[in-house]
This record gives C-alpha cells, sequence and structure tokens, in this order.
C-alpha cells in the first residue's frame, strides 16, 4: 500500500499517538447498533479503532487518494467512504443516516471549516444523537465561553442555542504528523432537547453577526441598524451594555422582538 501524504490544502495532520486515539474511543464509547459517520478519517487510524466497536460506520473524506487508500485497507470491512466535501453533505441522506433515526458524529475538524461545519451540523441537530470532535483549542474555548469571558462571541452564543459542550482534554501538536502549530481540544456536544425555538433563524444569526462585529460599542450602538431603543426595552434588555454582557437567550428574545 502506497504512503499517504498529508495535503496542506486540505489542512490535514494526521492523528498518531495511540493513547490520544485510546483516549478518544473511551469518550465516544461506541456502541455495536451506533449509526456513526466519521470527517475526516484520514489514513484510518481512528477508523480502525471504531471499526472494533461498531457493526457499520460510514466515513466522508474529500481526498479522493485518501479514499483509494481506505478502500483498499479496509476492504471486506462494514466500512462505507463517501468521497464528498462535509460542508455540501445532506447528512440526512440515505448513504448516510441509512434507515436510522439518528446518528452519531466523529471527527477532526480541519481547522479552516471547523466554524462553518459546526453550523451545518446544527442545522441537522434533530437527527444527530451526539458529537465528539476535534478542533483547535482557540475553538473550542469559545464554544464552551460564558457571557463577560474574553472568548465569548457569535460562536459561543450560536453552540450554546443549539448544543451543550464539555471540553473533555487537550491534544498536543507532536501527536500529530505533520504537527500542526497550535494545540487542538476534543470537545463532546449533546443536542439540546427540546431545541431552543430559534423563529427567524437568519434574523438571529444577523444579529448575533452584528453584534459581536461592533463587540466595543454599547448595544444601541452596535446594533442601531437592527433594533431600537423601544425594541431593548421591550425586550427588557440594558441597551447601555456591550455584545459580551448579553445571554444567549437574550440574543434569541431579541431576534424574535417585533413593533
Amino acid at each position: 500500500m502506497s504512503r499517504i501524504s498529508p495535503r496542506k490544502r486540505f489542512g490535514q495532520h494526521f492523528l498518531a499517538d495511540p493513547v490520544v486515539l485510546e483516549s478518544i474511543i473511551r469518550a465516544f464509547s461506541p456502541q455495536r447498533d451506533d449509526r456513526v459517520l466519521e470527517i475526516g478519517p484520514g489514513t484510518g487510524v481512528l477508523t480502525e479503532l471504531l471499526l472494533d466497536h461498531l457493526d457499520y460506520l460510514v466515513t466522508i473524506e474529500i481526498d479522493r487518494d485518501m479514499v483509494n487508500h481506505l478502500n483498499q485497507r479496509f476492504s471486506g470491512s462494514p466500512l462505507s467512504v463517501l468521497q464528498q466535501d462535509i460542508i455540501n453533505t445532506n447528512i440526512r441522506s440515505p448513504d448516510v443516516i441509512g434507515e436510522s433515526s439518528s446518528i452519531r458524529i466523529i471527527g477532526n475538524l480541519p481547522y479552516n471549516i471547523s466554524t462553518p461545519l459546526l453550523f451545518h451540523v446544527f442545522d441537522n441537530l434533530d437527527i444527530v444523537q451526539d458529537m465528539l470532535f476535534m478542533v483547535q483549542k482557540e475553538v473550542a474555548l469559545r464554544l464552551v465561553a460564558q457571557a463577560g469571558d474574553r472568548n465569548y462571541g457569535r460562536l459561543s452564543v450560536m453552540a450554546s442555542l443549539h448544543v451543550d459542550t464539555e471540553l473533555l482534554f487537550d491534544v498536543q501538536p507532536e501527536s500529530f504528523s505533520p504537527p500542526p502549530k497550535v494545540t487542538s481540544s476534543m470537545i463532546h456536544m449533546h443536542p439540546k432537547h427540546p431545541a431552543n425555538n430559534h423563529g427567524n433563524r437568519e434574523r438571529l444569526e444577523m444579529l448575533v453577526k452584528t453584534a459581536f462585529s461592533n463587540r466595543r460599542k454599547t448595544l444601541r450602538n452596535a446594533l442601531s441598524s437592527m433594533i431600537t431603543p423601544e425594541q431593548f426595552k421591550k425586550a427588557g434588555i440594558d441597551y447601555s451594555l456591550r455584545p459580551e454582557n448579553l445571554e444567549p437567550l437574550d440574543y434569541l428574545r431579541l431576534s424574535e422582538i417585533r413593533d
């Protein structure tokens, strides 16, 4: 089998530390009849461990050479390898979810697409049981940040409205080949049930994005193009505060205010 080299344009860093791999499996605790989707399997080191615990596994890989490598390495195994861009993948399709009513998702998310990928998964949480992801530590800290924290921002708000996120452990650069320039973190996400009623999702996202694009301003000034002083009062929110002072549910309430 030919040697596979990581490609910079796909943001590939192959996890090679057996201790970390075993820690991931323990944290995920796959069960035989779980329907699991692995994102970005790389050379298949985690894939192999998952297959030890599962009756069936679906992986999504964008790199054609990697797909060929995986099909050769796991020929005859209960593995389905889909050559797709996960951002454009319909995880509700029969190729992914099959006949199951829910799916578990695991993967080492490429740093350059981790945020849009998370938002893509958030759109499908009604069929997601849980998610175990490796992300850049900076992203992980933003995901678990609370109002008033230095790392609190748009991603913190939107994630909190959709999922409960637990920061599990860090993974150092030397655990990868080639080593990235940053530390990674494992996070475990569970959809909130019942999910918050987000009403007009586009308005909510625009509201949060606008607020944190002007985070040094007061809310009145940061959101002057979207929320009037009267609407702030109607929502019971002090518009002299700054964007990082509002809880996620405050943003949800603001997005639902109408004259």
